[in-house]
């Protein structure tokens, strides 16, 4: 059988999900398939051959310009890796500043480009769509309301669900979560999710610690706190915080979800990783922080009233959002105490849930855009 070859690339923690699973519904439609171009743990698990996305996974001006050595070579040895053979297509995902510019070489080497998980136009920087519809042979979207977007501008869409309807899901009871992890009975559970960079633990994890300890004076039986860490961030980085930490943090690898499931609250720092949670179905407090120049970079551009997925799809703030200076130890504590506490506050969090997980679409994402990838394959 002909081997046949496609280019893939992601840049971060949930691209890296999203391709493993585009990858895994492709090799099942065209077993000969094999993978090359970049990506996490899980792509590289599931047969992708190059490079490391953690080199180059990083967000916000000053934290990119610190990093600008390693995402530039990254991108030279992508290029040299895309012209070394022929290639069918270029599937970009997400991580839309690195990405729109790799899609030049592509177009230039006369590959096709499919890009999947949309650049955020509709939040800033709408202009973009018209360097897109130059550069995308494909677009595949996941929310609904992106698809007018591109297609107005002229651009090849397809709204194919978002991925998540299908990954983010966990089959444990409460109470089995509890028991796997090792949590004991009737103790309360708090998650506590710093993102999935190193840069953002550095920034987040020392106020989530804080808030810990703040958390713990409002119960009399000692609350357990899990920190399900993100696949590219190490043991090393975590335990230089840990060992000060004020309160006892059990870290979790490889079970987010049933951390998740486990907890009574969480703490998630904005990105994917919110929308999962609420997909799992724990009320959760949003946080963020930036260096101050990357913060004020992107209030300027960013026009949305919101910054956390759930309460931008749902278009309305369904879960509390701090950031920057307002992500003290001090106000994420009390929010996170408002959740364990006050039945209404959480009765109203998991009825917002029920209606983004609607907001998502059906099933099958990953299969839908396999096939669209597919389809431009054998154009």
């Amino acid at each position: 059988m002909e081997k046949r070859s496609l280019f893939i690339v992601s840049g971060e923690e949930s691209g890296d999900l999203h391709g493993a699973s585009l990858m895994k519904a492709l090799r099942k439609m065209a077993p000969s398939l094999e993978f090359s171009g970049m990506g996490g743990h899980r792509m590289r698990e599931a047969g992708l051959k190059g490079l490391d996305s953690k080199e180059v996974s990083v967000v916000g001006l000053v934290e990119v310009v610190e990093k600008l050595p390693q995402i530039l070579r990254s991108f030279k040895a992508l290029k040299a890796l895309l012209l070394s053979k022929k290639f069918e297509a270029v599937v970009l995902i997400d991580f839309p500043d690195f990405n729109l510019r790799f899609a030049k070489v592509a177009k230039a080497a006369g590959v096709p480009v499919i890009y999947y998980i949309s650049p955020q136009v509709w939040a800033w920087r709408k202009g973009r769509i018209k360097k897109i519809a130059s550069l995308v042979k494909k677009m595949l979207v996941v929310f609904p309301f992106e698809a007018g977007l591109y297609k107005d501008a002229g651009v090849d869409v397809e709204y194919v669900g978002h991925p998540l309807a299908d990954t983010a899901e966990c089959s444990l009871t409460k109470e089995a979560a509890r028991a796997a992890l090792g949590v004991e009975r009737g103790a309360t559970c708090v998650a506590l999710l710093p993102g999935s960079r190193g840069g953002e633990v550095k920034r987040i994890l020392p106020t989530l610690l804080k808030a810990g300890g703040l958390i713990e004076k409002g119960f009399k039986d000692k609350p357990v706190f899990l920190l399900p860490a993100a696949g590219g961030i190490d043991d090393v980085l975590l335990n230089g915080f840990l060992k000060d930490s004020p309160v006892e943090v059990r870290v979790i690898r490889g079970q987010m979800y049933s951390a998740l499931r486990a907890s009574d609250a969480a703490v998630v720092a904005s990105g994917t990783a919110t929308l999962e949670t609420a997909l799992i179905g724990t009320p959760m407090v949003i946080v963020y922080k930036m260096s101050p120049l990357s913060y004020g970079v992107a209030k300027a551009l960013v026009r949305l009233d919101h910054a956390g997925l759930p309460n931008i799809i749902a278009g309305r703030q369904v879960v509390p959002e701090l950031l920057q200076g307002n992500a003290s130890p001090e106000n994420v504590a009390r929010e996170v105490l408002q959740i364990l506490t006050v039945d209404k506050t959480r009765g109203e969090i998991l009825k917002a849930y029920k209606g983004i997980r609607l907001s998502l679409g059906n099933r099958g994402a990953a299969e839908k855009a396999a096939k669209a990838v597919l389809r431009v394959m054998e154009a």
